[in-house]
């Protein structure tokens, strides 16, 4: 008896319950908490592998100018939303957007399938890094003299494939690509199952345990990414590969759209929005945490360490000297696979930083492995489901293993290489286009049409639409971009001006300078009054006293800004896809991401399908009647030491 409960002890001390918020909702043990298991989501793979090797095909100063445009525009306003909401309603995606419009829980869906797809393939890539820190034990090592042969024979381990082609003109396939290998590879499922162990050690028991583990996922290898940087830095010739980053400007890079589509792309993968697991984590926090401030700590930290760590691989470039050439560019694993451990060869002490390296990236990795999967945990658990946590997470943990195993086979890698470019280039971007479009259209769209009416609300948010489709139509169809931005915003301001003709005048005063005219009151209301209602709904929550509050430019510039941008970046993918179709593989990512699409508009058009994700006693919410250009009564919670304003 007294064992038992000296064991019990000892289990709640390694793995504690957590703790409870005031409305009975499991809270971080502190915000700290928070921070490091979001940022843990953010810093990953993506930040010493991925970046670096961006970073290298757009070498130089001007790289930066749409990097941090990039960050600026999409990923901090995306990222004050996802953390907002889940903050404010506490609940994951699905219950979120619910609240925003029962009509959106298809777009709350739609990050949990992100998240579910690319965890199953993220951990087989953490597999084959398991496999090179094994083989870093080993005196010589073993990919000494053979980089490529030992990560695509020996650790990847997959048969060639017999490729395909199209006719001339790319107008049909000749002939479809065929992978001969179909055999199970052991040792990368070994390895996998040993992932997903971890993975389920780290979340089975809620935020009270991931609390603890981050505080090791992250702290950690912030260390040893210190200690790389500086063993980098003082290679031979460190210094030239570092000023080929910081001391070189080629501005005539800014002409060519792909340094800016990169830039795009690099942001989304690194900082993870569109993932769902911010909008999971920040349900479990205190409802009224600094959400606006804990956005820009995440993605500024994110910002930093991925820069930090780009040190680490120019001065391995400097002392390799493996300068970029015109019309080469280095693949997004390259730097991970083949340039640091072909760096590491030449080091004294070759083993021990062989096993730095394999082990940052394997903690790196599985920081972000586990937030992905506990996002879709706390899907279920929010759904009602009368079944504890530990058994919802040990059956994801099961399933997600077995749903791994088609890519730990001898095709496996061109598996992986076709869902994960799709489910990136089609899927993860319109998921975040449709969080950040919808929440500032939907919104409280009655009191839009109490105002307005409905024929002008719907002219006007068919132009809206209408626009982005006509101008990436136009600009692909005519290969020319001016063309096709003409187009679009034709279409745009047509239906804006039939749409404020038609509208009827709101008998309720608009903000300043948009209430001295009937037609600015009118245009207003159509354009802007959703996405500043729930800024302001939000900022009742989340802002107010020592708060950061919600900018008053934010929905401005996720709807009107960063949405277009998605879509252009999004309509990049088809003519990609049209040079690969050959590829059964790439067929099957490409349906794969379409198949979730489709999942994503059903709910807006049955959203009484996606009922079951969402407790009875909780669907009802999002629903209450509304009082125009006042916040729901519901949001507004005075606090105890401050009153709450509404800006």
């Amino acid at each position: 008896m007294v064992l038992a409960q000296y064991l019990k002890k000892v289990g709640n001390w390694i793995a504690p319950p957590p703790k409870k918020s005031d409305d009975g909702r499991d809270q971080w043990p502190s915000r700290a908490a928070f921070l490091l298991a979001a940022m843990g989501g953010c810093a990953g793979q993506g930040n010493l592998i991925r970046y670096p090797s961006v970073v290298y095909n757009n070498y130089g100063l001007q790289w930066f100018i749409p990097y941090l445009i990039a960050i600026f525009i999409v990923a901090i306003p995306a990222l004050i939303l996802e953390i907002s909401i889940g903050q404010a309603y506490r609940g994951g995606t699905v219950i979120a957007f619910n609240n925003i419009s029962r009509r959106l829980k298809g777009v709350g869906l739609g990050p949990i399938l992100v998240s579910f797809i690319v965890t199953q393939y993220f951990t087989v890539n953490l597999a084959w890094i398991m496999n090179y820190f094994r083989n870093s034990f080993i005196s010589p090592l073993p990919w000494e003299n053979r980089i490529d042969e030992f990560y695509m024979g020996d650790v990847v381990a997959n048969v060639d494939p017999i490729p395909g082609s199209l006719t001339v003109g790319n107008k049909n396939v000749e002939a479809y690509t065929k992978y001969p290998g179909v055999a199970v590879i052991g040792e990368t499922v070994g390895w996998s199952a040993f992932i997903w162990f971890l993975i389920w050690i780290s979340i089975f028991r809620g935020v009270g345990l991931t609390g603890r583990v981050v505080y090791f996922t992250m702290g950690l290898p912030i260390i040893t990414t210190i200690i790389f940087v500086g063993r980098a830095l003082s290679l031979d010739n460190a210094s030239a590969g570092v000023r080929l980053l910081w001391a070189t400007w080629r501005g005539g890079q800014l002409a060519s759209g792909t340094v800016w589509q990169t830039a795009v792309g690099q942001v989304f993968f690194s900082t993870g929005i569109g993932f769902g697991y911010f909008t999971s984590y920040a349900s479990y926090n205190a409802k009224h945490s600094n959400a606006v401030m804990d956005a820009v700590l995440i993605c500024g930290s994110n910002v930093l360490f991925e820069n930090f760590a780009a040190f680490a691989v120019f001065g391995v470039v400097g002392y390799l000297q493996k300068w970029p050439q015109d019309g080469e560019r280095l693949g997004a694993f390259v730097v991970g696979f083949l340039t640091l451990p072909e760096a590491v060869l030449h080091m004294p002490g070759a083993n021990f930083w062989a096993f730095l390296l394999f082990f940052t990236l394997v903690v790196l990795g599985f920081s972000s492995a586990f937030v992905m999967l506990d996002a879709v945990a706390t899907l279920v658990v929010d759904s009602g489901l009368k079944v504890s946590r530990p058994i919802v997470v040990t059956v994801l943990t099961l399933v997600s293993f077995l749903m791994c195993l088609p890519y730990c086979t001898e095709f496996g890698y061109y598996l992986l290489d076709g869902i994960d470019r799709w489910i990136n280039n089609i899927l993860l971007i319109f998921v975040v286009w449709s969080e950040v479009v919808s929440a500032t259209t939907v919104y409280r769209w009655d009191d839009i049409m109490k105002q307005t009416g409905i024929y002008a609300f719907c002219v006007y948010n068919l132009g809206y639409f209408g626009g982005q489709i006509v101008g990436v139509a136009v600009s692909h169809g005519r290969e020319d971009p001016k063309v096709g931005a003409g187009a679009g915003f034709g279409v745009y301001l047509g239906c804006t001006l039939l749409s404020v003709l038609l509208a009827t005048t709101p008998d309720v005063p608009a903000p300043s300078v948009w209430d001295r005219h009937p037609l600015l009151r009118r245009f207003w209301f159509l354009a802007l009054y959703s996405g500043n209602q729930l800024r302001r709904d939000l900022n009742a929550v989340v802002g107010g006293g020592s708060n950061w509050n919600i900018p008053r430019f934010w929905p401005i510039l996720l709807r009107y800004v960063s949405a277009p941008i998605l879509a252009i970046i999004f309509s990049f993918a088809y003519p990609e896809f049209h040079t690969l179709r050959y590829d059964p593989l790439m067929i099957t990512g490409f349906i794969l991401s379409h198949i979730c699409l489709l999942f994503i508009l059903i709910g807006f058009v049955f959203p009484r399908y996606y009922d079951v994700f969402i407790p009875p006693t909780r669907r009802s919410e999002g629903s209450e009647e509304t009082i125009v250009n006042e916040s729901k009564e519901q949001d507004v919670i005075v606090r105890a030491d401050s009153p709450v304003s509404l800006p």
